[in-house]
């Protein structure tokens, strides 16, 4: 049974002397736009929820290399989207395929996407598979975070202890990759809306039950989320309403 009304959301976090979301054009330092105001990515937050779903035991599709499931081998989009037997016997059959990842992999039927794969070689470690070519546009939505103020950005330099390699004319001395930044925002309370379509979520299945484990998602989204940009407690969701 897929979704019985539309849900419109909203997620209230706070963010204390930590990297939210660092913009890798702007040397890590957290994002902001021209007026001073925080940001963070759509991207960086599906990220995280998607990450928290596979904490709780939901099959995702678009997996990152450093929170793999366990078992999971795949390398890339294409190996995961081939290793699937019933979507391998429904090749050229693309409304068919389109229904069993929506199945399968809860940010399918979610977020969506986009299965753009080539015909892989003979030759090819992939063992070859059919090209595909097809979106799935997804019920759930997310805006980017902002936060209600501007934020204030501070940056500190950081050394290292030891040398990357070796200065083989003088190994007692520091090389310059010992020196680094380290940037943060002192303190930003930031929001984020979302909303979830029913007809589109009719279209991938997305039910009232995938909604509620949404929200307990959203609710946990920095559990295990922990890292030297954002330490443990640096960042936390005040409210989802």
């Amino acid at each position: 049974m897929s979704l019985t009304k539309k849900i419109d959301f909203a997620v209230v976090f706070t963010v204390k002397k930590a990297n939210p979301n660092g913009d890798p054009l702007n040397g890590n330092r957290p994002r902001v736009d021209y007026e001073g105001f925080g940001e963070v990515s759509d991207v960086c937050l599906k990220r995280k929820i998607r990450n928290r779903l596979q904490d709780m035991g939901e099959d995702i599709f678009v997996q990152s290399d450093a929170n793999r499931k366990e078992g999971d081998t795949f390398r890339s989009l294409k190996d995961r989207f081939d290793s699937n037997a019933e979507i391998k016997e429904a090749a050229g059959n693309s409304e068919k395929q389109v229904n069993i990842a929506c199945q399968t992999w809860y940010d399918v039927r979610a977020f969506g996407q986009v299965f753009a794969f080539k015909k892989g070689k003979k030759n090819d470690d992939s063992e070859g598979g059919d090209s595909v070519s097809i979106g799935v546009r997804g019920p759930v939505s997310i805006q980017s975070a902002i936060s209600l103020v501007p934020v204030d950005v501070s940056s500190q330099q950081i050394t290292k202890s030891v040398n990357l390699e070796t200065n083989k004319k003088d190994p007692d001395k520091k090389g310059s990759d010992t020196m680094g930044m380290k940037h943060r925002v002192e303190y930003g309370a930031y929001v984020s809306y979302g909303s979830v379509n029913c007809q589109l979520a009719e279209k991938t299945g997305f039910s009232d039950e995938d909604a509620d484990k949404l929200l307990v998602a959203l609710r946990s989204l920095f559990v295990n989320d922990e890292s030297s940009a954002r330490p443990s407690g640096s960042m936390n969701v005040e409210s989802v309403v």
